[in-house]
């Protein structure tokens, strides 16, 4: 979920008078495999993967029931996750640039220190 839908709900959550737990995030059902993907396409990189089909397997994928969520405060989250991530990406990227984690246009990830 994005940040400004995670700040929405919560001050709407905070401001209701709701008092039990309520499921917060998105309803988009993403698995693994689709995040990365999702990930690649946004930044612009192709990527061969290798499953271990012999290693066990977990959650299909994941996401949030809202129902509830939309009865008690008639809200959802609505950016979705490539939106969120489409935002986000840069951001992330321009951090990892100054603090010299990757470098140039390549965006080859340095050894750690």
């Amino acid at each position: 979920m994005y940040i400004d839908d995670c700040v929405e709900g919560l001050l709407r959550i905070m401001a209701s008078a709701f008092r039990d737990a309520l499921n917060l995030g998105t309803d988009e059902l993403v698995s693994i495999d689709g995040l990365v993907d999702l990930v690649s396409e946004i930044a612009g990189k192709k990527l061969m993967k290798r499953h271990n089909t012999a290693a066990p397997q977990g959650v299909r994928g994941r996401n949030s029931d809202n129902s509830l969520l939309r009865q008690v405060l008639g809200w959802e989250p609505s950016i979705s996750l490539h939106d969120g991530l489409s935002r986000t990406y840069p951001w992330i990227r321009q951090e990892l640039e100054k603090n010299r984690r990757i470098t140039g246009s390549k965006a080859q990830v340095l050894a750690a220190a």
